[in-house]
């Protein structure tokens, strides 16, 4: 154990919060409530003197966002970026960056989701960032067809400029993670989407200018599992892997299963 969360000022509850190290070998993540608002906080945890010692980067109170339920991604300046599941100035969620200032940290508002949106809504998942240095993420509702989107922010004229690349049709609802391969495609996950309603493995890939989608599997809510939540990862050959929520093996305990481990070969 490193430290303990004590609820005010640092935060609680840290929630699908993948910790991130920057070259220094600090360590960043999120907390989804407490910090001195109580609206969730952003830390860092420095290596010192044998132990850690824990700095708050932002404590959210709302019109800036509020919940940030999973962790941040840094670039190579180490700004700090992330998003809030609700709050900003629609109450929907937002997408956000820190940048170390004079001894702290500014927060800038990259993106506030709008009320109604066919934009999305209330982002859960982590931020992915390309080389050029294009943000993308899921919204985990709304959107079109109400489900959720794909979307990607990209630096235009001293701001960001928000697209949407998919909007699932129905029973989307995507929370995990993207990943890209090396030709730019993104593949992700979404829990209820697919021809049994018990989620896919999907990929989207450049097309002209815009996006074509791909599904790639649908769980059938049996052995090869239900509903998965966190996002795939890749292996060094180009295999998929990711878990589902439910699914599995069933008993009468547990009749909807406790959830597998998935690998996706192309």
């Amino acid at each position: 154990m490193i430290h303990d969360f004590l609820g005010t000022p640092d935060g609680e509850s840290p929630y699908y919060v993948d910790p991130v190290f920057d070259a220094a070998g600090n360590l960043y993540g999120t907390t989804y409530q407490g910090g001195s608002q109580d609206g969730g906080s952003v830390f860092q945890l420095a290596n010192s003197g044998g132990g850690w010692k824990e700095t708050i980067l932002y404590s959210f109170a709302g019109s800036d966002g509020l919940y940030p339920e999973s962790g941040v991604i840094l670039d190579a300046a180490g700004n700090v970026y992330g998003t809030t599941s609700s709050g900003g100035m629609y109450g929907n969620g937002s997408v956000y960056k820190l940048t170390p200032s004079g001894g702290g940290w500014t927060l800038t508002t990259l993106y506030d989701f709008p009320n109604a949106s066919n934009d999305g809504s209330n982002p859960i998942a982590p931020l992915l960032l390309d080389s050029a240095g294009n943000l993308y993420g899921t919204a985990s509702a709304a959107g079109p067809a109400g489900f959720g989107t794909v979307f990607e922010l990209s630096p235009s004229g001293g701001g960001w400029t928000y697209t949407v690349l998919y909007s699932f049709p129905a029973d989307g609802y995507p929370q995990g993670n993207l990943v890209m391969d090396s030709a730019g495609s993104l593949y992700g996950v979404a829990g209820g989407c697919g021809s049994y309603k018990d989620g896919c493995v999907w990929k989207l890939t450049r097309s002209g200018n815009g996006w074509s989608f791909t599904d790639l599997y649908n769980f059938t809510g049996r052995g090869d599992g239900s509903f998965p939540v966190g996002g795939p990862a890749f292996d060094t050959k180009g295999d998929l892997y990711g878990t589902t929520l439910y699914g599995g093996l069933q008993s009468a305990a547990y009749p909807h299963g406790c959830g597998v481990e998935w690998e996706l070969t192309p």
